[in-house]
């Protein structure tokens, strides 16, 4: 429908009259409630192992490290942090997370220009002739015509029902989310990047305690052949003691190979070939140390400093700002247009006064008739945001429940740890005492090779172990997501933009 301009200033009044007095339709965002505990349940049980920790004298206890810090800093391993910060500048999911997020910018820009008029311009101009059967009688010279045209023309979407707010509301929702997704693949990739180098030099310790066993087993049977050469041992412990030895060394390769494997997954982590760094890591470091404390701070903090919460709580205000752009479809649409040009046969007076062409116009578009399908795209609103609510309240839940596993597993980790280590010392003390019994004649082989066999097994548990317990001071602070830095992966430009 279509009004024609003879009063533009009563409608001029009257357009800004309903603008003002509009209204967005469909429900307005709120925060979902959910109860949140005060406390985690597991700080007590780490608390209750600081305090272990510190009465026993048990090593490696820093200074109590929080969650408002980039913890891989806490590890004191400046090769550790090097290859942090490389991997937040340089790691290929980071930048297809950017690319993401830089594309929910570019659509949120592109709904804000909704606000605005839509201005374009076309001119034209036409050189023709009709036939001599369209136009009988008329001369050649007289069918031919020539036409020209030139205009610009505004259209402008009235938002009195809200459709392009929520529109907006959405697209910045989504923007936000993605910023989220964005922070959370740097939350995924720093915690990759610290669990693989913490994994690396745990294997190249247990590498270490396999060879060093094996070059003890070694000399063991030195000994066992040299006393069976001199007629006082049998073939039988030879074998026995060779048996030994071969299967420790049998553990060299398969440790070797994952010590490569590791080192390839730590270069592809920092955006590098899986090549790049096997001179670097390849020298043995110790693990890094593990911080006296980690200090969770509080549930309500966990799920404001948690990017996979917010993620998902803006795309449940995206769908939530979805309703109201479907419900607007119940009410007319209304458009203001426009046209101003210039029409002319003739180029040279194509913008004199009397070629002026012009039009002002209301549009009026409304569903009523097509209700039924109005009213079906706003259930599936309402479903999509029944369906976020729920995916919401799930994310909350599973931040909560991977915080406190991450709690007493890292505790009861440490706890284990001191174990392992004692088991290793103790171990280690009996293999010596077997081998001086065993070379004063007050032992037979046999203890020594189970004293050996029980002093690589305690080794190598007490190498994992402390790779699973500083692991599990990593997937602590993975969890609770706090301190992280805002920073962007490098942008890279496609060849020829």
């Amino acid at each position: 429908m279509v009004i024609n301009t003879f009063n533009i200033r009563t409608l001029t009044l009257g357009i800004a009259a309903a603008l003002l007095a509009a209204c967005a339709v469909g429900p307005d965002y709120v925060r979902p409630d959910m109860p949140v505990p005060e406390h985690f349940a597991q700080a007590s049980t780490d608390a209750s192992v600081e305090t272990q920790a510190a009465s026993t004298g048990a090593p490696d206890a820093n200074a109590s490290l929080v969650t408002d810090s980039e913890f891989w800093r806490g590890f004191n391993d400046p090769l550790l942090t090097r290859l942090v910060e490389d991997a937040l500048s340089a790691n290929h999911d980071l930048r297809i997370a950017l690319a993401n997020y830089d594309r929910a910018n570019a659509l949120l820009r592109g709904a804000k220009f909704d606000y605005f008029p839509t201005i374009t311009a076309h001119g034209e101009a036409s050189d023709g002739r009709a036939s001599a059967d369209q136009a009988p009688g008329v001369s050649r010279a007289d069918r031919d015509a020539e036409s020209y045209s030139a205009q610009a023309q505004v259209s402008w979407e009235l938002d009195l029902w809200g459709r392009v707010r929520r529109g907006v509301e959405a697209q910045r929702a989504g923007a936000q989310a993605s910023a989220a997704d964005l922070q959370a693949m740097q939350v995924a990739i720093v915690g990759e990047v610290a669990r693989s180098y913490v994994d690396l030099r745990g294997l190249q310790e247990r590498l270490r305690v396999a060879r060093e066993n094996a070059d003890n087993q070694a000399q063991t049977l030195k000994l066992v052949e040299a006393r069976f050469n001199a007629g006082r041992g049998t073939e039988f412990d030879t074998s026995r003691a060779r048996a030994q030895l071969e299967a420790t060394r049998s553990r060299v390769p398969a440790l070797e190979a994952q010590v490569a494997v590791t080192m390839h997954r730590i270069a592809v982590l920092t955006g590098r070939t899986p090549d790049a760094l096997i001179a670097e890591l390849s020298p043995q470091q110790a693990l890094p140390s593990l911080p006296a404390r980690i200090d969770p701070a509080t549930p309500g903090d966990l799920l404001r400093n948690r990017p996979d919460v917010a993620a998902a709580e803006q795309r449940l205000h995206a769908s939530t700002a979805r309703i109201g752009v479907a419900t607007a479809d119940l009410f007319p649409r209304f458009t203001l247009g426009g046209l101003i040009g210039s029409q002319a046969v003739d180029s040279s007076a194509l913008f004199e006064r009397d070629s002026e062409t012009r039009l002002v116009a209301l549009g009026i578009d409304w569903s009523f008739l097509d209700i039924g399908r109005v009213r079906a795209r706003i259930k599936a609103a309402d479903a999509d945001a029944e369906g976020e609510l729920a995916q919401y309240e799930k994310t909350v839940l599973l931040a909560l429940e991977d915080t406190e596993n991450a709690l007493v597993r890292h505790a009861r980790a440490r706890v284990e740890d001191q174990h392992l280590e004692q088991a290793a010392l103790d171990s280690a003390k009996a293999a010596q005492l077997a081998r001086v019994r065993f070379e004063a004649g007050a032992a037979d082989l046999f203890e020594v090779l189970d004293a050996e066999r029980t002093q690589l097994q305690a080794q190598d548990a007490f190498a994992d172990g402390r790779t699973r317990s500083v692991n599990s001071a990593v997937a602590l602070y993975k969890a609770l997501a706090g301190g992280w830095p805002e920073r962007m992966p490098e942008r890279k430009k496609l060849a020829g933009n």
